[in-house]
């Protein structure tokens, strides 16, 4: 979808199945048990360096296979875990600014299968890289490990502009800024803060990007590649809380709403129970699942108070 689109639909904190709440919550936590650990080693007057070794390091993505299978949960810890202040503010920022969208735009269940994937990717790439490369390859043991939300970040930033690439923000700003411009500024200030990090950072961040284009791309032709994650996660809630049972709309088909009057009359008048169930739509399936007169119903309504 590359025409602009911004519906008046705010995330609200408390809203059900939000994604990206739950993200900021997650990496928000980590960062205050990490730090929380280190104020008590410094407190015990415990040297840092021990802190890094018998608490860091478990979190962090090591170079070295040996060592990651010995810590395999690292593939996923070191994605949500973050060594200092400004890293998880960065790492934050952009992915409220990306997600935000992505969320308006394809509802809340795409955020976190993207976010995990591209952090897997990100993964693997500076898993071969370092072990393939001979030069680094060399001194595998002695690199230091991965940390950080970046590849995920980059998969959700990159899948979002690929989504829609014209969505604009900022409106008061001659017209709004295109997303495609603000997606350059974000990858130009990530791979300038790596500063003289080694290579391995960098193609992680790469990869991480690639298979948010690769995501967004499979989404076009009906494949959801979080689909199966989604339905894992409605089985456990299911596990937990069974009043709750979710209930299976059927992948890849279409949503029809009862109505006693011919379906392909467009009707004039606009009713705040109508507005709703789009909105509704929007929100589990994505702007590009509407169809022609949900979408115009929705340009109508923004031209008028209900």
């Amino acid at each position: 979808m590359s025409s602009a689109y911004k519906t008046n639909r705010k995330i609200l904190l408390g809203q059900d199945n939000n994604a990206l709440v739950l993200l900021f919550a997650i990496n928000t936590l980590m960062f205050v048990i990490i730090n929380f650990i280190r104020v008590v080693y410094f407190l015990s007057e415990i040297p840092e360096m021990y802190f890094y070794r018998q608490v860091l390091d478990w979190l962090s993505l090591p170079a070295a296979p040996d060592v990651l299978i010995t810590r395999p949960w690292t593939i996923i810890t070191y994605m949500v875990s973050h060594g200092s202040i400004w890293q998880l503010i960065s790492s934050m920022l952009w992915l409220w600014c990306f997600g935000y969208i992505l969320q308006d735009l394809a509802g809340n269940n795409k955020l976190i299968p993207l976010y995990i994937y591209g952090g897997v990717a990100g993964a693997l790439a500076f898993l071969l890289l370092n072990n393939t490369v001979p030069v680094l390859a060399g001194q595998v043991s002695t690199l230091p490990p991965m940390l950080g939300a970046g590849a995920a970040v980059m998969a959700v930033a990159i899948a979002t502009t690929t989504l829609s690439p014209n969505y604009r923000i900022f409106p008061l700003i001659n017209g709004g800024i295109p997303l495609w411009v603000i997606a350059l500024i974000f990858v130009a200030i990530d791979f300038a803060t790596m500063g003289g990090a080694y290579t391995g950072l960098g193609i992680a961040h790469l990869a991480g990007g690639l298979t948010g284009f690769m995501y967004t791309w499979q989404l076009r032709k009906g494949r959801d590649w979080g689909l199966w994650m989604n339905r894992f996660a409605n089985w456990l809630d299911d596990l937990f809380n069974p009043e709750k049972k979710h209930r299976s709309s059927g992948s890849g088909k279409k949503q029809f709403y009862r109505s006693n009057g011919d379906p392909y009359h467009k009707k004039p008048n606009l009713t705040q129970q109508r507005l709703d169930e789009i909105l509704d739509k929007i929100n589990q399936q994505g702007y590009q699942f509407l169809s022609d007169e949900e979408k115009e119903f929705l340009k109508k309504a923004s031209k008028e108070e209900f």
